[in-house]
């Protein structure tokens, strides 16, 4: 029987003290009897917290503490969401990207980046990148009937091994605009680890007209902001929340679109999705967003 652990929050349910396991996916499904993950996961936390399926116990212990604790969380995650379809639908319908590479991906649930952009245009070729084996395989899982979205694993503090894959090499040309997404990926990539110059090898590969979108937590003077970054600092080991100015940063040499680097509900809200006031006043202390184009 494991040994249990501290629990790291009080009030959080201990977990095992060991490492994540791989578990087999069959559809949407793991599946009977293969073995459960005894530490919780960024993209599956994040997906409890929007009410989907593809989680955990731990996942949902953390998501229900976060709930509980910092309430601004959720509608934080909400606005997110509600981000991405503006931003998916800005690069596919206004400015005519036909290929998207989704950094830090998470799973691939409802109202996603392949879902969102092939609805706009079923031709639109989508890459999801993320370092969590148990969410590549589950994504790949779910995406084996749909030939323009692929799923690899990879991680941002590796860039190299991101553009040099044979996968993204040959799913996405190389030679037209690529949309490069990195939404809520950042800030869990420590400054010690040269956050700037990961990004800018990314950028470097993408060909000219290629446009970078950016989602980031905020180090504010906040109850809720520095109690999200203590909390996510001992459930997944790193966050690094930034100011605005160290975000701008992080677009250097690319020119930013209007409205420029903004909070998350003020990136060209409409009417459609415009989150409700209460999650508008939550979502505007926690987060920014920017979309930049590469000269």
């Amino acid at each position: 029987m494991p040994v249990k652990q501290a629990s790291p929050l009080p009030g959080l349910p201990c977990v095992a003290a060991r490492e994540p396991v791989r578990c087999v996916f069959v559809g949407k499904r793991a599946k009977a009897g293969a073995p459960f993950p005894s530490r919780p996961s960024v993209a599956r936390v994040y997906d409890y917290l929007l009410g989907g399926k593809d989680n955990f116990s731990v996942d949902r212990s953390h998501g229900q503490w976060i709930m509980a604790t910092v309430p601004e969380v959720p509608a934080g995650v909400r606005a997110q969401r509600a981000l991405l379809r503006r931003v998916v639908r800005y690069l596919v319908a206004d400015e005519g990207i036909g290929q998207l590479l989704d950094v830090g991906a998470g799973l691939p649930t409802n109202e996603n980046v392949h879902q969102i952009a092939q609805h706009i245009d079923p031709s639109v070729r989508v890459v999801y990148v993320d370092n969590d084996p148990v969410v590549v395989a589950h994504g790949k899982a779910m995406l084996a009937e749909n030939p323009a979205t692929a799923v690899v694993e990879g991680d941002l503090r590796i860039p190299a091994a991101i553009i040099g894959h044979p996968l993204v090499r040959t799913h996405l040309d190389w030679t037209r605009p690529i949309g490069l997404l990195l939404s809520g990926v950042l800030h869990l990539v420590m400054d010690f680890e040269r956050p700037a110059e990961l990004t800018a090898a990314l950028i470097r590969a993408l060909p000219s007209g290629s446009y970078v979108f950016i989602q980031h937590l905020l180090d504010l003077d906040d109850p809720a902001a520095v109690q999200l970054q203590e909390f996510m600092t001992r459930s997944f080991g790193r966050v690094q929340f930034r100011s605005l100015e160290q975000v701008r940063d992080l677009f250097d040499g690319l020119e930013l679109v209007p409205p420029g680097l903004v909070r998350v509900p003020d990136w060209r809200p409409g009417e459609e999705d415009a989150p409700a006031a209460e999650d508008r006043l939550a979502a505007l202390g926690l987060a920014c967003a920017g979309v930049a184009r590469k000269p």
